[in-house]
């Protein structure tokens, strides 16, 4: 039985739900951080020194913190191939794929356009700075149209752990009302995951709570 710590929408705590789901695991989730609270106590601290979501605690485990680290543990632990392909030569190749999600995507998109645009009132944004992001996001967006043109999924024809580092950022790509570039192969890849039903319950979460004064 997992537990996790940290609310339903925090884009995190999404990528780690996404992936229990898909494997079919018994889970307990528990509400924490923003408006919930609870993250810096001196109990969740010695969870997570960080006083971050998302946090899993596997059975009699030790808490578990970074949701990449998660992600990947759970899809070694209970994941089979495709999913978690056995073959490290195989792995690697969809691993560069899930860390540059990690320290390329995730900063463009997270850092200069969502954060900026949502959980700012329109007054207290920098246009200029967040319309630089989103050109900034244009070349990424035709980096992944490029990569999927030859399956419909990052790993091949089956969905894997590298999807689930990708696709949850999805989702807040396609509902922010910015200019995107144009990129059929990936607008069929996201519409290729709203079709499964753990991405629509756990990764298509409305995030209007995030915004000021809601």
């Amino acid at each position: 039985m997992l537990t996790v710590y940290g609310r339903a929408t925090s884009s995190n705590v999404q990528a780690v739900m996404w992936t229990i789901a898909e494997l079919g695991l018994e889970y307990e989730r528990l509400d924490y951080g923003h408006k919930f609270g609870g993250n810096k106590t001196p109990e969740f601290l010695a969870m997570n020194p960080n006083g971050l979501v998302p946090i899993v605690v596997d059975g009699d485990g030790p808490p578990l913190f970074e949701s990449g680290a998660i992600v990947r543990y759970l899809s070694a632990r209970y994941g089979k191939d495709p999913f978690w392909p056995a073959d490290p030569a195989a792995r690697v190749v969809q691993d560069v794929w899930a860390e540059w999600s990690k320290t390329t995507l995730f900063p463009a998109l997270m850092g200069q356009v969502f954060g900026p645009m949502v959980r700012y009132r329109p007054e207290e944004r920098d246009n200029k700075s967040i319309g630089a992001g989103v050109e900034a996001l244009k070349p990424l967006a035709r980096m992944l149209d490029k990569r999927l043109a030859a399956a419909p999924y990052i790993g091949g024809e089956a969905l894997s752990f590298a999807d689930v580092f990708i696709g949850h950022l999805l989702y807040r790509y396609y509902t922010l009302e910015i200019d995107r570039a144009e990129t059929p192969v990936l607008d069929a890849y996201y519409d290729l995951l709203k079709q499964r039903p753990a991405y629509r319950e756990h990764v298509m979460v409305s995030y209007d709570s995030l915004r000021p004064d809601t």
